[in-house]
C-alpha cells in the first residue's frame, strides 16, 4: 500500500493558501478517484481505495505544518509500509515558480518547516516527494506571512495548473515509476517566445 501525504495546515482559515497547496493535491486526488479522506487515524484526516490499480491511503495531516512528521510517522509504522519505496509527501514549494513541479525520490527539507518534522521524525531523507510551486517570496516580505497567505487573482490557472500535474506525477508515479514521474516533471521549462 502507498501513502499519499498532502502537508497543509487545518482549518478553513488556512483553506487556498501556499503552505496548503500539498492538501489541495490530495483533495484533487480524492475527487479524481472518489476516495472520501474523512476518517481520523494518528493525527491525520485519511482516506483509502485504489488508485490505477494499486491500494493507497491518502492523508492529510492535522498536527499543523511544523509537527506534520508526528503523523507521517505513526501511520507509515501502523501500516508497516517501505517508506523509501512506498510513501510520496506532496507540499509547497516557494524556490519554484507558481504551477511548476518536481518529483524527488530523496533530499534535504530545503528550509521547509513541514519536510524538516518528517525527515526528523522518520529518521531518513529517502523517501518519495513532490513539490509544487507556489512563486517566489517577494523581497522584504515576512516568510511566514507569505506561505500563509492566499494566491492572488493572477495566480489563479497558474496554481491550478501545477495541481493537476501533481496528480499526474503520483498518478505517474504509480503506474510506470518515480522515474518516469522524473523524467517527465524534472525538465527546465523553456522561456516563452517573444
Amino acid at each position: 500500500m502507498y501513502i499519499i501525504a498532502g502537508l497543509g495546515n487545518p482549518t478553513d482559515r488556512y483553506t487556498g493558501t501556499r503552505h496548503n497547496v500539498g492538501f489541495a493535491v490530495i483533495d484533487a486526488l480524492a475527487e479524481k478517484y472518489n476516495i472520501p479522506v474523512n476518517t481520523k487515524k494518528c493525527a491525520a484526516l485519511v482516506g483509502t481505495g485504489l488508485m490505477e490499480g494499486e491500494k493507497v491511503m491518502l492523508a492529510k495531516p492535522q498536527t499543523y505544518m511544523n509537527r506534520s512528521g508526528e503523523s507521517i510517522r505513526p501511520l507509515s509504522d501502523y501500516y508497516r509500509i517501505d517508506v523509501e519505496k512506498e510513501l510520496i509527501v506532496i507540499y509547497d514549494d516557494l524556490d519554484l515558480g507558481v504551477g511548476e513541479i518536481r518529483v524527488r525520490e530523496k533530499g534535504s527539507a530545503g528550509g521547509h518547516n513541514g519536510m524538516k518534522s518528517i525527515l526528523a521524525n522518520l529518521e531518513s531523507n529517502v523517501f518519495l516527494r513532490v513539490r509544487v510551486g507556489t512563486g517566489p517570496k517577494p523581497e522584504n516580505f515576512d516568510m511566514v506571512n507569505f506561505v500563509l497567505s492566499h494566491f492572488p487573482a493572477e495566480d489563479a490557472d497558474g496554481i491550478k495548473e501545477g495541481i493537476e500535474k501533481a496528480v499526474d506525477a503520483v498518478k505517474l508515479i504509480l503506474t510506470d515509476g518515480v522515474s518516469t514521474a522524473m523524467n517527465t516533471y524534472n525538465r527546465k521549462a523553456k522561456p516563452k517566445e517573444e
